[in-house]
């Protein structure tokens, strides 16, 4: 069986992010940039499957510019069979994302694609779903468990707000994953050495096949509204008084 995992180059998540000077965006130049901490996740489970004799090969995919290769070596030295690198220069957003997944599913017929639930650095949570549908797979998303069963199924456990839902899927499926579903092995210095050597097969979308068109257009990006500081009250009376007439919240 083999598992195709999407990874995402985001800023890393210890970064402060800071806006440009002309709220076009966010600043990324001399930013540490890594592996999205979601598709970290996504690329362990797939690892772990093939660690129990459930898959055969774990391939890994991402999209972007150069400096997506670097993204794809992590996933190499965590221990990918395989990478492919999608280049393009083109700002890409989750429906886009989703055309080209679909491409790169129906070019390596995988039994399981893999995602992060979402990526840090825009929150979309959209991606996978989209690709389910393009792709006509069903889904399993938020998974905080995954196991297999005896007649090419798996049975994926999910997080909701009043428990627990479990669903069973049909291969070939689209799983998203959730935060507690694993955690992430560290990339060992000879896996990382080795991961050097191995070789990223590249394409196109123009290759896939896959026009790209923007979805839309960012106008702005500012920084949230700084908090007020705080106010020191005398009396319970007194905070239901502010609560009420100024915060308006009861």
């Amino acid at each position: 069986m083999k598992v195709l995992v999407a990874v995402k180059r985001v800023i890393d998540y210890a970064v402060k992010i800071r806006v440009k000077a002309d709220k076009t965006g966010v600043e990324m130049n001399n930013v540490k940039m890594s592996m999205n901490p979601f598709c970290e996740i996504a690329l362990e489970e797939a690892l772990r499957f093939r660690e129990a004799g459930k898959a055969s090969e774990v391939v890994v995919v991402s999209m972007g510019g150069p400096q997506c290769v670097e993204t794809l070596r992590t996933g190499l030295a965590m221990g990918a069979d395989r990478a492919i690198h999608v280049s393009t220069e083109i700002p890409l957003y989750p429906l886009a994302v989703a055309k080209l997944l679909r491409a790169v599913a129906a070019n390596e017929q995988p039994q399981i694609l893999l995602l992060g639930k979402q990526a840090i650095d825009d929150d979309a949570n959209q991606t996978g779903q989209m690709v389910a549908g393009l792709l006509k797979w069903p889904q399993a998303t938020f998974a905080s468990k995954v196991y297999f069963g005896d007649k090419n199924d798996v049975t994926v456990e999910r997080e909701v707000d009043g428990g627990l839902e479990t669903l069973r899927l049909q291969l070939p499926a689209v799983i998203t994953t959730d935060l507690r579903l694993n955690e992430p092995r560290y990339a060992t210095l000879p896996n990382i050495m080795k991961a050097k050597k191995k070789t990223i097969s590249k394409l196109t979308p123009e290759e896939l096949k896959v026009e790209i068109k923007p979805d839309f257009k960012i106008l702005e990006v500012v920084d949230p509204p700084k908090r007020k500081g705080g106010v020191m009250v005398g009396s319970v009376d007194e905070l239901v008084d502010k609560l009420k007439n100024e915060a308006h919240v009861i």
